[in-house]
């Protein structure tokens, strides 16, 4: 176990306890489930009814440990993301006319298990944000990851005001319109993107998804640096020695890249990177593609599946 591993689950764990220990009794029932209660890997992305406590009403103590909590899984770049998307959803109110009732305060938060325990879980959810942790002997996994924003981009006239996944979309549009003809039939696996992320929110992400696309071992030159650089948008998610690890163990010359939809801005478009235990996944198709969704899943591995495998095993590494 490295020490990147031991200082994140050791932040969680504080952040965890301080948040708990700060809800009044009510509140503490609804945050704390036992570990493996079915609710730890029923997730979604979409408006739902959620496990946990909401941010709604919650005191300053505890929503600053929530917000904790949620900073020891992701990195600094991407918890700002993270709550700018949060803060959309007062703006997709306002679009709506008030209709659906969204809020900036309608994430939740859930604790399966006992943070001081050997194993347990945590999640930090709602519309377009949604962060699994897992611990198991002071390692951890993140995953699923999901950020999405509705809308995408915000405009004044001409001039982009706010976009908070812009740097995921960009890339890989410049990435897929730079390719040679011949890479970039192989690249373009449909004209017609899907509506919306293939994997949804099943509980086990396919290990595959076919067509491959096109391999990252025959780009060269930019679009070899084009593609590291968005895989790395998605790496550095997580914290940074959690990120570092991650890029560690993936064989690059494995990953593949595949493109849906068309290649103009505006265009509605899809597109997912996928290595060994890795899918990322990218769609912009809605509201004439002004509403990206995004996620990070590890196949056979969500939901730390993989640690509470060796954990049950007895296989501790140290």
């Amino acid at each position: 176990m490295s020490g990147a591993q031991r200082e994140v689950a050791q932040a969680m764990r504080t952040a965890a306890g301080e948040m708990l220990a700060a809800l009044d009794p009510d509140r503490r029932a609804q945050a704390a489930y036992v570990a493996d209660d079915p609710a730890r890997t029923r997730w979604a992305y979409q408006p739902r009814p959620r496990p946990g406590t909401s941010l709604l009403g919650l005191g300053e103590p505890a929503r600053k440990a929530a917000h904790r909590l949620l900073a020891s899984a992701v990195s600094r770049p991407v918890l700002a993301q993270a709550v700018t998307i949060m803060a959309l959803e007062e703006v997709l109110d306002v679009d709506e006319g008030g209709h659906r009732r969204r809020h900036s305060d309608d994430y939740w938060v859930a604790v399966f298990g006992d943070p001081t325990g050997d194993t347990w879980s945590w999640r930090f959810e709602g519309h377009h944000v949604s962060v699994t942790a897992t611990v198991a002997d002071d390692r951890v996994s993140i995953a699923p990851l999901f950020l999405g924003a509705n809308p995408a981009r915000v405009h004044r006239r001409e001039q982009l005001v706010l976009a908070p996944l812009s740097w995921e979309e960009d890339l890989a549009r410049t990435l897929v319109t730079g390719l040679d003809p011949a890479l970039r039939a192989s690249a373009i696996v449909d004209g017609v993107a899907p509506a919306d992320i293939l994997t949804g929110t099943d509980v086990r992400a396919p290990a595959v998804i076919e067509p491959l696309g096109v391999r990252a071992a025959d780009l060269a030159g930019t679009s070899r640096d084009l593609l590291d650089r968005l895989l790395d948008v998605y790496l550095d998610r997580l914290t940074p020695g959690l990120a570092a690890q991650e890029r560690e163990r993936l064989a690059l010359d494995e990953v593949s890249f595949a493109w849906a939809g068309g290649v103009e801005p505006g265009d509605g478009h899809y597109y997912r990177i996928q290595g060994p235990d890795l899918i990322i996944e990218y769609d912009n198709t809605q509201r004439e593609a002004n509403h990206v969704h995004t996620v990070l899943r590890r196949p056979g591995a969500d939901f730390g599946a993989d640690l509470l495998a060796a954990h049950l095993a007895g296989e501790v590494s140290t």
